[in-house]
């Protein structure tokens, strides 16, 4: 099993679709563009949103595991998925690459 990398790529602000809709959240997204983590095989990074880590954790086992190729040819890296996480007001976009490092 391999490690990926998970770098922070574009973050939107929906500040009309949050005062219209969302009530008051005492910590919002804190994810900034260029960040970056890397995923131990499977596991969550520490520090890394859980909300965000549902939406792209699968992506990140298929990496892991040897996966390639997604959805036939979508990426040019081969071994790399790009996936936003499904906060509608917040939503972060996430590159993610597998590394040739082994996870631990």
């Amino acid at each position: 099993m391999k490690k990926v990398k998970i770098t922070v790529m574009r973050t939107a602000h929906y500040a009309d679709l949050i005062e219209k809709y969302e009530n008051p959240v005492p910590h919002a997204c804190d994810m900034r563009e260029g960040q970056t983590f890397v995923a131990n095989g499977w596991k969550r990074p520490q520090d890394f949103c859980e909300s965000a880590w549902e939406s792209i954790s699968a992506f990140v086992m298929a990496l892991a595991h040897g996966g390639e190729d997604l959805y036939d040819g979508w990426m040019k890296n081969k071994k790399s998925a790009m996936i936003s996480c499904n906060d509608g007001f917040r939503p972060v976009s996430f590159l993610l690459e597998a590394l040739e490092a082994e996870a631990d």
